[in-house]
């Protein structure tokens, strides 16, 4: 179990990064291209790390079907999700994207209830009104700020594009390791095809590369990874979840000090009410949960 938290733990300090380093990729480079590069450099890692622990030998074991349903939750998943995201990081300071990226919780709740036939019960009712507060307070912004209100959408929608795949993954019984691989090519080709159309593509230079590769391999190949192994035969799956509530927190304290951020009072406020309405959801179901460990126990 020590060795699921230290795998979470890495990975939320890694994708802690990733607002920050993603914003200054973005200042010079377009959207799809450091979608496309850096997914390709993610797509050779996973295939390297499954080759070296013969993972690969399972292609075998997924029908032509098994590959449609992976590229379709990647398209979905991580396409949609990376490429709205992106957007939204190009209009909106590096601490409210990614603020406004942590709705996703609350999408995945929504969609449990929809698809799942999950209940909604009245915590989970005010855990989402807290959440969609956060996102009126923070869209109250200045007339001045140009296609703000297209980044907070693009924001929202990614997050609702992720809740989804969260939803449909959890359906699904495919190896992780290969599923991730299959994903990060279907992004890197996606992004490479609707980026031919829609951008002019610079020459990447110099440090330049290292971000991307920071990007690629260490948040989006690494971290998945870790995340996936941490997740794997944890006694308590929930414990190990909930430490990705730290993100945001180190996010906003990394883009403080690469970007020179500061924290404003309007996000700071709808930064509380987004993850405190995700936190409400997720304690209450800790105290449901133990009361009745505690009265089946009397029961016996």
């Amino acid at each position: 179990m020590r060795r699921n938290y230290i795998y979470a733990i890495i990975t939320v300090f890694i994708w802690s990064t990733m607002a920050a380093v993603t914003k200054m990729l973005l200042s010079d480079i377009p959207c799809l291209e450091t979608l496309a590069v850096s997914s390709i450099f993610a797509f050779l890692f996973l295939l390297i790390v499954n080759i070296k622990n013969g993972t690969v030998k399972e292609v075998r074991n997924y029908s032509f079907r098994d590959y449609e349903i992976m590229a379709g939750l990647g398209f979905l998943g991580l396409f949609t999700y990376s490429a709205l995201y992106y957007y939204g990081l190009t209009q909106l300071s590096s601490q409210e994207a990614c603020i406004l990226n942590y709705l996703w919780p609350i999408m995945l709740v929504i969609f449990s209830a929809v698809i799942l036939k999950e209940k909604i019960t009245v915590i989970k009712g005010i855990a989402m009104v807290c959440s969609f507060l956060g996102i009126v307070i923070l869209s109250w912004r200045s007339s001045e700020v140009v296609n703000a209100v297209l980044g907070i959408a693009s924001c929202i929608a990614a997050a609702a594009c992720y809740g989804l795949f969260s939803i449909l993954n959890k359906k699904i019984n495919y190896n992780q390791n290969i599923t991730m691989n299959v994903i990060w090519l279907v992004v890197a080709v996606c992004s490479a095809i609707l980026g031919f159309f829609v951008e002019d593509w610079v020459v990447i230079r110099g440090m330049q590369w290292l971000g991307i590769i920071w990007l690629g391999v260490f948040i989006d190949a690494i971290a998945y990874l870790l995340w996936a192994l941490a997740l794997q035969n944890a006694k308590d799956t929930a414990k190990i979840a909930n430490l990705a509530y730290l993100t945001p927190f180190l996010s906003l304290a990394v883009s403080a000090v690469v970007l020179g951020e500061k924290l404003t009072l309007q996000s700071f406020i709808a930064f509380i009410f987004i993850i405190g309405g995700i936190l409400l959801q997720n304690f209450y179901g800790y105290i449901k949960d133990g009361v009745k460990s505690k009265f089946s126990c009397k029961k016996y």
